[in-house]
């Protein structure tokens, strides 16, 4: 993907969420050919010069000060996750790309083992998932049963069709449209990994969901959330997504389900422990 162009089209995308009484500019009555702020507008708000706006958002100013940048995101009302997302596509980051698979930090292999009663597991740069525990795998998905390259979040919500028919429309959506927010984040923080390029042009070819989310141009992070699905054999269960960055480092995260203590969903996810303790290993 060419950060260039998306600079332009992310920029773009965001001077049309924009009206033009809810920054407190006056239109009289003006006919716009297209939604939300011209460019001049955004230029005005953020106190530079049109010159210097216009180049920003087509891709020819690399040496954008911090400062001019600020002002251009608080004129946009970015978040900040959209901030970030702005930032590394005018500095892309210069690290390295990764050359092989990645190495599992060992203790958080031992963190996800340690739990049995939730789904738990860890996941990559862009949501590949690298190490799961055993409820993951009977209650979520078998990772086991997919090669590396399809062991990611998003060709699970996309491209499964089991999985996806745990969820209602509207959640899956608004689930969905958190996972391409966060891939493209993941992608402008790793603009040179060839896995992550791979991902997306997987997804991109085989999802025409996928292909029109990511063209809305969203960007952010997963918040913590509330998931509800339809277990074909558990019922009905609400779980809580918490992810956990451990330490500096973002190429790895923490993620469990976790239950609401003395909930129906707490008692089928024991119950379905106490079964598959019950079953003899196989020969």
């Amino acid at each position: 993907m060419d950060g260039r162009s998306e600079l332009t089209s992310f920029l773009m995308s965001r001077r049309a969420r924009l009206r033009p009484e809810a920054v407190g500019l006056t239109t009289y009555g003006d006919r716009r050919r297209v939604p939300g702020l011209r460019r001049e507008e955004i230029a005005q708000l953020a106190g530079v010069s049109v010159t210097h706006y216009v180049r920003l958002e087509q891709g020819q100013s690399r040496n954008i000060s911090a400062e001019v940048l600020d002002a251009v995101a608080a004129a946009l009302g970015l978040t900040d996750d959209e901030r970030e997302y702005l930032g590394n596509l005018v500095h892309p980051p210069h690290n390295e790309p990764c050359s092989g698979p990645t190495e599992v930090r060992t203790d958080l292999v031992h963190l996800v083992n340690s739990i049995t009663q939730v789904p738990a597991y860890i996941t990559g740069r862009y949501g590949n998932v690298l190490a799961w525990n055993a409820m993951t795998a009977t209650v979520l998905y078998d990772f086991a049963a997919v090669p590396p390259a399809l062991r990611t979040w998003t060709h699970l919500i996309f491209l499964d069709s089991p999985f996806r028919a745990m969820f209602c429309a509207a959640d899956w959506l608004d689930i969905a449209r958190c996972q391409v927010a966060f891939t493209r984040i993941a992608w402008s923080r790793h603009p040179r990994d060839p896995a992550l390029a791979t991902h997306l042009s997987s997804l991109r070819e085989h999802s025409a969901e996928f292909r029109a989310l990511w063209d809305e141009h969203e960007v952010g992070t997963w918040p913590p959330r509330r998931v509800r699905l339809d277990h074909p054999e558990l019922g009905p269960l609400e779980l809580a997504l918490e992810t956990m960055q451990p330490g500096e480092s973002r190429d790895q995260a923490f993620t469990a389900l976790v239950v609401e203590p003395g909930s129906p969903t707490e008692s089928a996810l024991r119950r379905h422990t106490l079964r598959c303790q019950a079953v003899p290993p196989s020969a």
